[in-house]
């Protein structure tokens, strides 16, 4: 994210797999915001404000995607297993470096 906005997840770093990015990723799959919503030109209030809400949707499952219910877990499945696919060609390694 810049100074004022951000960039948007398809043209996120790493393909996307930032922090920002994954909550994205997480509104698709619960339907907080439908999937052509790159969030490019939202500030870090806005930003904010959706993490609130991806948030409080995971709450229900316990932050963790082996309980979502369907349809949510497919819907989460597919969205990151295409996210991982295009970020890996872009160059993404999934592996934690020095700094992570």
């Amino acid at each position: 994210m810049n100074n004022e906005t951000y960039v948007g997840v398809d043209k996120d770093v790493d393909g996307g797999f930032t922090h920002i990015g994954r909550i994205i990723m997480d509104a698709w799959a619960f339907e907080l915001l439908p999937e052509t919503e790159t969030c490019a030109g939202w500030t870090a209030s806005q930003i904010q404000l959706l993490y609130e809400r991806v948030d409080a949707a995971w709450d229900r499952y316990g932050h963790l995607p082996s309980r979502l219910e369907e349809p949510y877990r497919s819907r989460h499945q597919r969205i990151y297993a295409a996210a991982m696919a295009r970020a890996r060609q872009e160059g993404w390694d999934p592996e934690l470096g020095e700094d992570d």
